[in-house]
């Protein structure tokens, strides 16, 4: 398997002949956007490569479609370039088109000619403290695998906090390699509350999935984040030496083999 870090929550997921991108963004730095409910955010940094440099794409996991820093404008005018789009159900009839929508333990199957088919299965993600549905709107993560297996999973978070939910994912699959959505990410309106993993988390849920890597991302590139790279490592410190040692920060831009 090879992953590519675009930037933010982009990557570049290579397997078994696939090419996946999760969660498109493409905008330059420099711009701010809404999120709702008084809250919003700045691009800080660019992707470090353009959607020109990874098409062809076969599909695009998009965990959720109404932020900018998981779906932004350039990233949005991609989606018409690939075959496929898995996302939630509010945000495939969002979309609409072709885009498949998926609620978290439903599955879709991707089939492509001379690839063997992947099974693509929606896992629970919670934006948020308990009871923030309402506000921050549904995401999901992805499981991906060979069909009928149960091992040799490539888990997606996608934007959540560390809550019941990932036992889920911990009870129902065998978690190889698990790309965990950080950040920490606060707003001045909802004070201290939290809407993503921090390092401390992230630490929690490799130990509760134990996936052989872990890799980092959507930790950079945007104003509310509020805890990056290093922050994360100083909690990740305190972790067990069996659960750092997963933690792999892959430079972005540079296809890693994991």
């Amino acid at each position: 398997m090879r992953l590519t870090h675009v930037g933010g929550p982009t990557l570049l997921v290579e397997v078994d002949g696939w090419r996946l991108l999760t969660d498109p963004t493409f905008d330059p730095p420099g711009r701010s956007y809404s999120f709702g409910w008084g809250t919003g955010s700045t691009k800080t940094a660019g992707p470090a490569l353009t959607p020109e440099d990874l098409l062809p794409v076969d599909a695009v996991l998009l965990t959720h479609d109404h932020h900018a820093d998981n779906l932004d404008d350039a990233g949005r005018a991609l989606l018409d370039r690939v075959p496929v789009v898995v996302t939630t159900a509010p945000g495939a009839r969002r979309l609409g088109g072709d885009a498949r929508g998926l609620r978290p333990w439903e599955s879709t199957v991707l089939a492509s000619p001379g690839l063997a088919p992947l099974e693509v299965t929606a896992t629970p993600a919670r934006h948020g403290p308990p009871l923030s549905r309402p506000v921050v709107g549904d995401v999901v993560g992805f499981a991906l695998r060979e069909p009928g297996r149960t091992d040799g999973v490539l888990w997606i978070s996608g934007d959540t906090v560390a809550f019941r939910g990932l036992r889920e994912v911990a009870e129902r699959l065998r978690v190889d390699v698990a790309v965990l959505h950080l950040g920490g990410v606060r707003f001045p309106v909802s004070g201290p509350l939290r809407y993503s993993m921090t390092g401390r988390q992230a630490a929690r849920v490799a130990r509760l999935t134990a996936p052989r890597v872990v890799v980092p991302v959507h930790h950079e590139g945007w104003s509310h984040f509020r805890q990056g790279r290093a922050g994360a490592e100083r909690e990740l410190a305190a972790a067990p030496e069996d659960v750092r040692r997963r933690f792999r920060w892959v430079e972005r831009g540079v296809a890693t083999e994991v």
